[in-house]
């Protein structure tokens, strides 16, 4: 609790350096954006569809309600597969939907944006963003957050903890047994961003399949929820997750030590959250207003000292930023860039063909 509340009064403190964007147009901004606060507030609110878990982003969105008490938000905590189905279901439907979509599903935000369903924004933000984060101004990263490896410090040895990859693929041949039904992650045939973890795994790593095969004879178990891979972890049920989100790890090792962090030193992926304003969307100003807001050095300020997302900017401080993180891995760093390359996985054939390759891997073929 004590780490929690030094961190809250630090992210407040930050806060409270940044001038307030409230109903006036933010520094650096165009004075034309006068008119985008006019006329979200006149659309009185924005829909944000979001695979982010509405406790986990709930100072931003207070914040955000503090700055804009005009536009309410209204927040829909979806899985990722969910989000997309629902948005394509509504748009075939002309049905209203999202006005925000906000996912950690990189692949399924690119797919939508290359289909043709997002609009072109020129965020006053984007000059504070790193270039691949940002596809045609129209898909947008909001986060930096490293794809991690968690465990339990009471349960395993630390001569067992993995320091690489290869080291849990070793482990896991080694010691079968002793792991037997003891390791967790996402599962890609469920999981939008399961999928897009394992597939990247095999793109930065030739020894991916090795592991995966490892996974199959230790029978991982497999979730489509980072919340409850992590509460099997710390409860003992299981003693390993694997793929885990950094920013939902980090906040569940300050409420229990137990949980172990690792950091993968032959390569760490960094995933981003993507966020795009649809072409449909019924309250595209308070959209711009939000979509600003998150990327804005006071929404990222939040997004890493309160919600612990990892911000993206390099002019943010904390633990919890993609400053911090390229300090400590250096060139280890492998983002998943926004943009193109993604849409490589969900072709139909390509996908059929690594879903096949990945359940022959979990009869440990």
């Amino acid at each position: 609790m004590r780490n929690t509340l030094i961190g809250a009064a630090a992210g407040l403190a930050a806060l409270a350096a940044l001038p307030a964007m409230a109903q006036t147009v933010p520094e650096g901004y165009p004075a034309s954006y006068k008119d985008t606060i006019a006329a979200a507030n006149k659309e009185g609110k924005v829909v944000v569809y979001s695979s982010t878990d509405a406790a986990q982003v709930r100072p931003l969105l207070d914040d955000f309600k503090a700055l804009y008490p005009n536009v309410t938000v209204e927040y829909n905590d979806l899985n990722s597969t969910e989000l997309y189905n629902r948005f394509i279901s509504e748009a075939a439907a002309g049905a209203g939907s999202g006005d925000v979509l906000w996912s950690s599903a990189m692949d399924l935000q690119i797919k939508l944006v290359n289909d043709g369903y997002a609009q072109a924004y020129q965020s006053p933000e984007l000059k504070a963003l790193p270039q691949w984060s940002v596809w045609k101004n129209e898909a947008f990263g909001t986060t930096f957050e490293p794809v991690i490896v968690v465990y339990n410090k009471r349960l395993v040895p630390a001569g067992d903890v993995p320091k690489t990859h290869a080291d849990l693929a070793k482990l896991l041949e080694a010691k079968g047994a002793e792991y037997k039904g003891k390791v967790t992650a996402y599962d890609p045939e469920r999981s939008g961003v399961g999928y897009l973890f394992v597939t990247q795994d095999a793109a930065v790593w030739p020894g991916a399949r090795d592991l995966f095969r490892a996974f199959g004879k230790a029978g991982i178990k497999l979730y489509t929820s980072a919340g409850a891979m992590l509460e099997r972890v710390t409860s003992g049920e299981h003693l390993i997750g694997y793929n885990i989100f950094g920013s939902y790890a980090l906040t569940r090792s300050k409420k229990d030590p137990n949980i172990g962090i690792v950091y993968p030193e032959d390569y760490t992926l960094v995933m981003s959250r993507v966020a795009f304003i649809p072409k449909a969307a019924k309250n595209p100003n308070a959209a711009k207003l939000f979509l600003d807001y998150v990327l804005s050095k006071r929404g990222q300020t939040l997004v890493a000292n309160q919600a612990e997302l990892f911000s993206i900017r390099d002019d943010v401080e904390g633990e919890a930023t993609a400053k911090a993180v390229n300090a400590k891995l250096g060139d280890k760093v492998k983002p998943i860039k926004v943009g193109p390359e993604l849409l490589s996985t969900l072709d139909q054939t390509k996908r059929l063909a690594f879903i096949k390759q990945w359940q022959q891997a979990m009869q440990g073929k």
